[in-house]
């Protein structure tokens, strides 16, 4: 009875801030005893920790803790407590309802609650604790990407003592990463270290939500520095381990936003625009583009691969009268170089559409559809670009913002030659000389984004349209940013003898892309057959189909019969049916 007594007349003089001098011997005998023999078993509780060889029970370590709890946190204290998330569920709804809760990027000097230092709540991770003496400390708290510094200053305004500056910085129970509850008020004040620069919150009230368990695989500080910068960084494998970490870097998770970002813009300006999204198989029964860069898998008893592309489907949604169409979704490729333009898996953003007159018609619709892109992460993604600039400065993109610069395959080859580059007209580009051209581009035309129009038909899937004037070149293009190409396109061969043809001379199994010629339907038209109207992934309707496809068709049963060249000169065409 006499040591309760004690107890809770040193909690009473703590709480009350009484300074020891007024306090009995008996008090002060008391809590001096009290303190060293907490000491004691927080030091036996670590060894315990460490050996199952400690004297010291669990009984008498969680007794220990719950002392020191009494003497450190009063969970009636209007100023400081404690709660677990359990304790939301028990929260009244009255109390709660009066809680102004504001996210901590909504902060600035503009908020209607900084003119009045109105009361606020706030809750995010707590990022760096740093003291300034014993009656003061700055928290800077962090909610996605978003930072703001909180003090706590022991004076009776705001009813912060000094013993619960001394428990947030020593007593280990507010760990960094800790997500916690924050109420205070926001005043104005100019602050360098965090994104919210025009305001700080004077806190009155802090709850720990969830702590966080030290120590931690790294600090999410460490993470965050430039390359350049001096202190602690973090390889790329140990952030790849701990992924979850990774992404409360805030420049890491303002990437993904801006990911997010690009594909919501994207998605809005082509369904404005008359597409309809669609999603296709994955799993398919033959390559999708050709070549051997594809996983192949077993479909239970059946052979079967990983989709390239979503080609093949898209020309089917086309055939089927729907115009427009495009897919956001993943593909694969088995590519083994180990650099960064080799991926195994990657999000494709594709796009297919009919055309009218010219396969250029899908340029138009492209630079029509990156400036809303572009225009749109400026506008309404400001702060993302702002948070990666930090951590990974860049330069502003480039580009025009009436007709993108155009340029043939030719005019690009000519370009390189004249930087001393030695190729042959029908070349692909490499890695480098894209680099190369891209940076020729830049200072001759001061533009970041470019097109490359007309590449070598040797250098395209089977399923493009060769150019009407020079059957080595294709009606294809490519779209650069800063010497990386970021999209291919091309018109889609409507003729199924080309096709065919186009087909077989890059290796492709007919069998495995049935499907794909299943889908060109006929129609009758002036008592003659044709073949469905044009339209292609691209743009239009090429000259040399308007010259040579108004013709008779045989039945579809036998329209591969004829196409499929001999094995060797006397052999018969082999008959492939659909």
């Amino acid at each position: 009875m006499e040591d309760a007594r004690l107890a809770e007349s040193v909690r009473q003089k703590l709480e009350e801030h009484i300074p020891r001098a007024e306090w009995t011997e008996e008090e002060r005998c008391w809590y001096k005893e009290e303190k060293k023999r907490q000491k004691e078993l927080e030091k036996a509780a670590k060894k315990q920790s460490k050996s199952e060889e400690s004297s010291i029970t669990c009984s008498d370590v969680v007794a220990a803790a719950t002392l020191m709890h009494t003497l450190r946190v009063d969970e009636s204290s209007p100023a400081f407590a404690r709660y677990d998330v359990a304790a939301l569920t028990r929260a009244n709804d009255a109390d709660s309802s009066r809680r102004l809760w504001v996210e901590v990027g909504a902060l600035d000097a503009a908020h209607p609650a900084c003119a009045n230092a109105e009361e606020v709540w706030l809750r995010g991770r707590v990022h760096t604790i740093r003291p300034q003496g014993s009656k003061v400390a700055f928290v800077v708290l962090r909610h996605q990407y978003a930072t703001v510094q909180i003090v706590f200053a022991a004076d009776s305004e705001t009813g912060v003592s000094r013993e619960m500056v001394r428990w947030l910085v020593r007593s280990g129970e507010v760990t960094p990463e800790s997500v916690v509850d924050i109420c205070g008020a926001v005043v104005p004040a100019q602050v360098k270290s965090c994104t919210q620069r025009e305001v700080e919150i004077r806190a009155k009230r802090l709850y720990v939500v969830s702590k966080a368990q030290v120590p931690l695989p790294f600090e999410v500080e460490d993470a965050g520095r430039r390359p350049e910068e001096e202190g602690p960084h973090v390889h790329r494998d140990t952030r790849l381990d701990h992924r979850f970490m990774d992404l409360r870097v805030p420049a890491h998770q303002a990437i993904i936003r801006l990911q997010s970002g690009v594909s919501t813009l994207f998605r809005e300006w082509l369904v404005r625009n008359g597409f309809t999204e669609i999603h296709t198989p994955k799993i398919i029964s033959g390559t999708s583009e050709g070549g051997a860069e594809v996983f192949r898998l077993k479909f239970f008893e059946e052979d079967a691969c990983l989709a390239q592309s979503p080609q093949l489907y898209k020309q089917m949604a086309i055939c089927g009268d729907m115009r427009r169409v495009f897919e956001v979704g993943p593909v694969f490729r088995a590519e083994k170089s180990n650099t960064y333009r080799h991926l195994t898996e990657f999000i494709s953003m594709d796009i297919e559409m009919e055309i009218q007159e010219s396969y250029h018609e899908i340029l138009d619709v492209l630079e029509r559809l990156f400036l809303y892109i572009f225009e749109g992460l400026e506008q309404r993604y400001r702060e993302e670009l702002a948070c990666v600039q930090r951590q990974y400065p860049f330069r502003p993109l480039g580009y025009r913002r009436d007709q993108w610069l155009r340029l043939s395959h030719r005019e690009a080859i000519e370009m390189l030659r004249e930087h001393g580059l030695e190729m042959s007209d029908l070349s692909d580009f490499t890695s480098e000389q894209e680099k190369t051209l891209g940076e020729i581009i830049r200072k001759r035309y001061e533009t970041d984004f470019y097109v490359i129009d007309r590449y070598p038909a040797d250098c395209r899937p089977f399923y493009t349209m060769p150019a009407a004037d020079d059957p080595r070149y294709s009606n294809a293009f490519d779209i650069f940013m800063r010497g990386e190409e970021i999209v291919s396109g091309a018109q889609r061969i409507h003729d199924v003898e080309l096709l065919t043809r186009r087909a077989l001379h890059k290796g492709i199994n007919l069998e495995t892309v049935a499907e794909l010629f299943g889908s060109f339907p006929i129609r009758r038209v002036s008592a003659r057959w044709r073949w469905y109207r044009p339209r292609t992934r691209c743009d239009a309707l090429s000259r040399y189909w308007e010259r040579s496809r108004m013709c008779d068709i045989p039945p579809r049963s036998q329209t591969l019969a004829s196409l499929t060249p001999p094995s060797k000169k006397g052999d018969e065409g082999s008959v492939s049916r659909m």
